[in-house]
């Protein structure tokens, strides 16, 4: 990461924590292997960002980024474009903004893509151009809206989200931790004897449900996989049906990567100060559209300081509403996202994942390496690089 601008903010401090990143920065100096390519970016621009794409772009990669939806830093798009990287981005919750951030990415016709959600591979197939040769998806949500499209994409992407490495080091236990850290910074409120229902019981709901049960807090899940649902039961949590979750629970956490899980239906069930949170990547577990909407909404009081809202509904009741339902470790005040070291993982699988794609030069066309998982000896040199720096 040469010829950076020196600076004492948190984007120093992240930069210097990223060990991984770091060396891997002083391979690539020699390797060069991106030089002469674009990489198009679309992934959360917060300070840990900063050190994957200085990172690509230390390997001869010119970057054109753009972030996502209501998780774009200001600190962090000055700082890149300081440092001559093209942001085309701004924090918005606006989806029509956001398209047009993602439409310029595209404009560029990037050699490669960095998706988070399959908003680039998506959208560059309604317009398609010559020279793509593939890229990476950060999450388990994007595998799901790409998979169905593997017949036309027929070109290397890799799921990061699918590495084993990934799954434990990041989504159970950093999004378990700042989903937590999240809850207590936006709320101030405790959550000792709080009943918390956490939708989802993948790696993040497990890690979601084993951070809020350590803080003393009693733990339910819902899951509709009945064998993921018994999986919970035999780690100890409470399992009830739907209904009953949802009427007892003073914090309602979603983890799930679906849709409409927290809807308008279920007005009626929701306990008096219960608190709704989303840790998924889109907007769209917790309707919160829907939610206001209801007859049952008298007035809506909000909290911008905190990024809350205080639904006070007609019988008396009050509904919160943390993030709009976005990811609420990336919103509100000061927000931090997921432990330094669980994105340096992380990101250093992106960075070798973007190697291994670059190294074919568009050779792979096919479906045989589209939306597929991590190559397990890139999981394995990756682990034996974290081991020999933290041990």
């Amino acid at each position: 990461m040469n010829n950076i601008r020196q600076s004492n903010t948190r984007i120093d401090w992240v930069s210097r924590s990223c060990r991984l990143l770091g060396a891997i920065s002083d391979e690539f100096k020699t390797t060069q292997p991106f030089a002469g390519l674009t990489i198009g970016t679309g992934i959360h621009l917060e300070p840990k960002t900063v050190a994957l794409l200085l990172t690509l772009r230390t390997g001869g990669a010119r970057i054109v980024a753009t972030g996502n939806l209501n998780s774009t830093q200001v600190e962090t798009v000055s700082f890149l474009r300081q440092n001559d990287i093209d942001v085309f981005a701004e924090t918005t919750m606006n989806n029509d903004v956001h398209d047009q951030f993602l439409a310029r990415i595209l404009d560029e016709k990037p050699d490669m893509l960095l998706d988070n959600g399959g908003d680039l591979f998506a959208r560059y197939l309604d317009n398609p151009y010559p020279g793509l040769i593939g890229g990476t998806e950060e999450t388990t949500s994007g595998r799901m809206r790409l998979e169905p499209l593997r017949d036309v994409l027929s070109m290397p992407i890799l799921v990061i989200n699918d590495s084993p490495i990934k799954q434990f080091a990041e989504n159970k236990h950093a999004v378990g931790q700042s989903m937590f850290e999240s809850y207590m910074r936006l709320t101030n409120r405790a959550t000792n004897g709080k009943r918390v229902t956490v939708f989802g019981y993948g790696a993040c709901g497990q890690g979601v449900a084993a951070c809020f049960r350590a803080a003393y807090g009693a733990v339910s899940v819902v899951d509709t996989n009945p064998v993921t649902t018994l999986s919970a039961h035999f780690d100890g949590y409470g399992t009830p049906p739907r209904r009953d979750a949802i009427k007892s629970a003073d914090v309602i956490i979603t983890e799930t990567g679906a849709t409409n899980i927290v809807t308008e239906d279920d007005m009626p069930d929701l306990k008096d100060g219960v608190i709704l949170m989303n840790g998924g990547h889109f907007p769209t577990e917790i309707d919160v559209a829907g939610l206001k909407a209801s007859n049952l909404v008298k007035e809506c009081v909000s909290y911008p300081e905190q990024c809350l809202e205080s639904l006070h509904l007609t019988d008396g009741r009050t509904v919160h509403i943390l993030g709009a339902g976005h990811m609420v470790n990336l919103s509100g005040p000061r927000p931090l996202g997921n432990s330094i070291e669980s994105m340096d993982i992380g990101f250093a699988l992106q960075a070798r994942c973007l190697e291994r794609v670059a190294q074919t030069k568009g050779r792979n066309k096919g479906t045989q390496d589209c939306v597929v998982p991590v190559p397990a000896d890139i999981d394995a040199r990756v682990a034996e690089n974290y081991l020999k720096l933290h041990r």
